[in-house]
């Protein structure tokens, strides 16, 4: 005979209580009794699986924590639980499923009990340990294999590495437009720019003109500026020349006064495939980073070009994050990154570094996609040339 909603109610008490008292034989069975019978009352499927794992009945324990998963299938506790069964088993890919899902169910939930704290930690030791062991045995099969060291591409290492989990899975966002079908490369290598290794050998030329420059007061302004016509830019180095910049070529413009300055560094940027949009591009400037700046973690606006950096002063502690994967400056030897992904920036030494910066187009990009792009930012920037957004770098 069915009981009643007031009768099941009345068991489960009597049920949790017996389990307060640890007479999980009793609670046990009152929870079966509710179970079997049934009611207008959810059956209260974790709390007998909870009586079974304290009268030490593994099967029955899984059983009723099926049932729980299959109505809740968020329930931290239950799934802690289903991880505990799967690792009594031995069945450890199994077990770090079910904790992580406990530790990412827990984390979109907020708050939870220092009780339950306490065992996702527990499950989370457990999941680093499992997969220290798997990574150890897979790098293990792959030498045996004959992939190793030099044996590798980067392409492989770095799937390799986010699948592992040493590496977090980046992908190009950018804040104003994007171009599909485009691969996801966050630096490129130099070797596959012909006519950058001119702009690298003219180097000390450019940093001498550089440091005519620095020599004089007022020569840099801040990087992030305001625009009277827009909303102020939601970045903590509006304003400030920590972060600096001398512009050579501004929004398609030459920047009088600074050209004339450097004209080695124009000649030798004529070499670049640099956009040419009128309105927008070229762009290319000194920019500056004083020490103790950081550089906080942002996206450019499109994908459909690279940036490069030319270092020219370039000190101990300071290096560039784009996506993933984080370079230092060297003398001599040009960045090229796609500044659509997140990227980011320090200058954690004593001096200050400074690298000669313009864009390039996207070597993927066709000559007639580089004439439709073209024609179609000029065309926005005609119809609202406040349309052209300010670039953060």
């Amino acid at each position: 005979m069915q009981m009643s909603a007031s009768e099941a109610e009345a068991a489960i008490r009597a049920g949790i209580a017996a389990l307060q008292r640890r007479e999980a034989k009793e609670a046990r069975r009152l929870f079966e009794q509710v179970v079997e019978r049934g009611s207008p009352v959810p059956p209260p499927w974790f709390l007998l699986a909870q009586a079974c794992r304290h009268v030490g009945d593994g099967q029955a324990e899984e059983a009723a924590l099926d049932k729980t998963l299959a109505g809740q299938p968020r329930n931290i506790g239950a799934l802690l639980m289903k991880g505990d069964c799967r690792a009594r088993e031995g069945d450890t890919r199994a077990a770090v499923s079910f904790y992580r899902s406990a530790l990412k169910a827990a984390a979109d939930a907020g708050q939870i009990s220092p009780m339950v704290a306490a065992e996702l930690r527990r499950a989370q030791a457990y999941t680093a340990e499992a997969g220290s062991e798997f990574e150890h045995r897979l790098e293990a099969h792959l030498v045996e294999a004959g992939v190793e060291g030099e044996g590798r591409s980067p392409r492989f290492q770095a799937a390799l590495d986010i699948m592992l989990g040493r590496k977090q899975l980046y992908l190009q966002q950018p804040n104003s437009f994007y171009f599909p079908g485009l691969p996801q490369i966050q630096f490129y290598e130099r070797s596959n720019f012909p006519w950058l290794a001119d702009i690298e050998a003219a180097a000390p030329t450019i940093r001498a003109e550089l440091e005519a420059v620095l020599a004089e007061e007022g020569g840099f302004q801040p990087y992030i500026e305001a625009n009277p016509n827009r909303p102020l830019p939601p970045n903590h180095l509006l304003g400030d020349p920590s972060w600096g910049a001398f512009h050579l070529w501004k929004s398609g413009e030459r920047v009088a006064g600074n050209v004339e300055r450097c004209p080695r560094t124009m000649e030798a940027l004529s070499q670049a495939p640099i956009p040419v949009i009128r309105g927008r591009s070229p762009m290319a400037l000194f920019s500056l980073l004083k020490p103790g700046t950081h550089i906080k973690p942002h996206h450019g606006l499109l994908n459909t070009r690279l940036i490069c950096h030319v270092p020219l002063l370039t000190p101990p502690g300071c290096r560039l994050r784009v996506g993933n994967e984080t370079r230092v400056w060297e003398e001599g030897k040009a960045l090229i990154f796609d500044d659509s992904f997140e990227h980011e920036a320090w200058n954690d030494g004593a001096e200050t570094r400074v690298v000669l910066l313009f864009e390039i187009w996207r070597p993927e990009i066709s000559e007639s996609e580089r004439a439709a792009l073209t024609a179609m930012f000029e065309a926005i920037t005609d119809y609202d040339p406040e349309l052209a957004p300010a670039d953060e770098g």
